[in-house]
């Protein structure tokens, strides 16, 4: 399986990139795992509304020109449906069972997605009713798929 990781903005912290880094070490031994990094929009902390849209509809057209037309996106939103580890690992072996081995898992910058991205997905996952930084959702991403690959799999992990 070919899981992609779009997301904006670069990763700056040091703790952040050595979680990811040991992750991904330990999922390459259950998938091809790729991180694609495209430019945040630079804005002003004060923004009106209209701004805000005009931000998310950068990035997202930065994203959305990374999407594959194979690839099954799933993104990260707030509003999307909340899954159990188990229910990723149950959703990641349907998708391979039916053929659908490139999975693509977006992550918008801290305005969230544009609403052409989010009409692209297929599916939307929230990990939470709360807000988190989307630097540290790619570190809490890149584990819940290595626990998830391992769940699928019969493998132990932390409950």
């Amino acid at each position: 399986m070919q899981i992609t990781i779009i997301t904006v903005g670069k990763l700056k912290e040091k703790y952040l990139r050595e979680g990811i880094d040991e992750y991904s070490k330990r999922l390459s031994a259950y998938c091809k795992l790729q991180i694609v990094e495209v430019n945040d929009e630079k804005a002003p902390e004060e923004m009106s509304q209209a701004e805000m849209e005009q931000v998310k509809r950068k990035e997202g057209e930065r994203i959305l020109a990374q999407i594959k037309q194979n690839q099954y996106v799933i993104a990260l939103a707030i509003e999307g449906q909340m899954w159990s580890s188990e229910k990723l690992s149950a959703e990641l072996d349907k998708l391979a069972l039916h053929g659908r081995s490139q999975v693509a898992f977006v992550i918008g910058g801290s305005l969230g997605l544009s609403d052409q991205v989010l009409k692209r997905a297929d599916a939307q996952l929230s990990f939470s009713k709360m807000t988190f930084p989307h630097q540290l959702m790619r570190l809490v991403l890149v584990e819940q798929v290595y626990r998830a690959f391992r769940i699928g799999r019969g493998e132990p992990y932390h409950r």
